[in-house]
């Protein structure tokens, strides 16, 4: 049977609650880990980095992470002992620091490519980060850009629980060929744009 990196499940502000895709595959998938933070509500930049890059350092090996919102911004300030584990990157809905003053510990947000596969999914009407601004951090990162129309932030208040596509997603930077978890439901290839 061939390795699987483990899947390294890393909310943003406030943590995925019940129901959130995030918290769904940390319950479904074999082995995945979730990133606990001691503060979601008043995050700062050190703290999360640190835990993050503890988590990622305790695993035994290479980690697939699943990122959410403040947790892509903080996903990409990593040190590099710790982006060195890092075989790709699911980037959803990233935070845009800059517009909210409690996130402003993470601004400004770098523009460096990272060195390792990475997918950013946004959507057009996001309120947390105008899709111009995720598709800049697309092109810096050397991300794959996917534009999700009308998808809110991509969570469980905009419709996102099971979200099948996000669990594609993820199983084109594992790298395996059988499922990580069986689909729950079919995605219309219509409802969204790799660019």
């Amino acid at each position: 049977m061939p390795f699987r990196p483990t899947v390294l499940i890393v909310p943003g502000w406030r943590d995925s609650g019940p129901g959130h895709w995030q918290s769904l595959w940390a319950e479904r998938l074999p082995g995945a880990v979730r990133v606990r933070q001691d503060d979601w509500i008043s995050p700062v930049r050190t703290a999360w980095v640190d835990t993050i890059t503890r988590t990622i350092l305790a695993q035994g090996g290479p980690v697939v992470v699943a990122a959410h919102s403040l947790g892509c911004i903080a996903t990409t300030l990593l040190p590099p002992e710790a982006t060195a584990r890092i075989r790709g990157a699911l980037l959803v809905a990233p935070a845009d620091p800059e517009r909210r003053g409690v996130l402003a510990d993470f601004a400004p947000v770098p523009h460096q490519a990272l060195p390792y596969r990475s997918v950013v999914v946004a959507s057009t009407n996001d309120p947390y980060c105008p899709i111009r601004r995720a598709g800049a951090y697309a092109r810096a990162w050397g991300s794959e850009f996917l534009r999700v129309p009308n998808a809110g932030h991509i969570n469980i208040d905009s419709g996102h629980g099971e979200w099948p596509l996000g669990l594609a997603l993820l199983q084109s930077l594992v790298g395996m060929s059988e499922p990580i978890t069986p689909p729950s439901d079919t995605v219309s290839p219509s409802r969204f744009a790799l660019i």
